[in-house]
């Protein structure tokens, strides 16, 4: 069984809602950020997010990519990601998904990635950039390893589209609330809503959470009305930016504060 499915189904149930919290991994350091992920999973997230430091994140808006290459620039090596991994999940009971573009798993080996994460302690990997129809190999490893594996949705997926991400998701399908870049908006899209009555009607097992311009406590409340979780990024980066730890406990307990039961 799927850890951050049981989660998310947990929280539905219960009518408490689900905070999914995105966080760089060595962001600024390797241990600062380990601190800091452990701080947000104490405080409210109930599944975390790590992101891998990329040199070209296309999907990223300017404050994660801002994060990201500051953790490149104190030395972040992909390796390290496991390391991180391994001391979250000792500290805390919190899924730990690793959100990665698809060209560092290959260039270290799909099969060595998925090893590594799976006895760091990982639940899976979110991959923004990989579709299921070109996902083979993570397909066979990931099933091999009983790993999650969260694939997106967008306004603009087809219905098979929607249909293949609901088929072969474990986790949740993540449905991008928005055309474009990561980064907090003033109000998420309405399309939103329509990605996931798209995943609604393939699906009505499968588990959806949207993300992309969530920032605000009322932003996750409503979220949460319609699908199973809500994933907050940039507003979280931008807390620990402008005042480390503590910014980002006292942003995290903010937005969480409505699932709270």
């Amino acid at each position: 069984m799927s850890a951050t499915s049981n989660v998310l189904k947990a929280n539905k149930s219960s009518g408490k809602g689900s905070l999914i919290g995105y966080f760089p991994a060595g962001f600024p350091t390797l241990d600062e950020s380990v601190d800091a992920a452990i701080a947000m999973c104490k405080n409210g997230v109930d599944v975390l997010e790590l992101g891998v430091p990329y040199s070209d994140p296309v999907m990223d808006g300017l404050v994660i990519q801002q994060a990201t290459e500051s953790a490149l620039e104190h030395g972040f090596k992909l390796p390290q990601v496991f390391e991180a991994v391994k001391r979250i999940s000792a500290a805390v009971d919190t899924p730990i998904l690793v959100m990665t573009y698809w060209n560092p798993v290959l260039s270290y080996g799909v099969e060595r990635f998925a090893t590594d994460l799976k006895e760091a302690g990982g639940a899976g990997l979110i991959t923004p950039d990989l579709i299921p129809d070109e996902a083979k190999e993570w397909l066979e490893v990931s099933d091999k390893l009983q790993l999650d594996r969260v694939f997106l949705t967008a306004p603009t997926s087809s219905k098979e589209r929607i249909q293949n991400a609901c088929d072969l998701s474990r986790g949740f399908v993540y449905a991008v609330s928005t055309m474009g870049i990561t980064g907090a908006r003033d109000s998420v899209d309405n399309l939103a809503r329509q990605v996931v009555a798209g995943v609604r009607g393939a699906s009505s097992e499968q588990n959806t959470a949207v993300g992309i311009g969530i920032s605000t406590a009322e932003q996750v409340n409503d979220v949460n009305s319609y699908a199973d979780g809500a994933i907050v990024g940039s507003a979280f980066v931008k807390a620990y930016a402008s005042g480390g730890v503590e910014a980002l406990t006292a942003k995290v307990i903010e937005v969480s504060a409505g699932l709270q039961k």
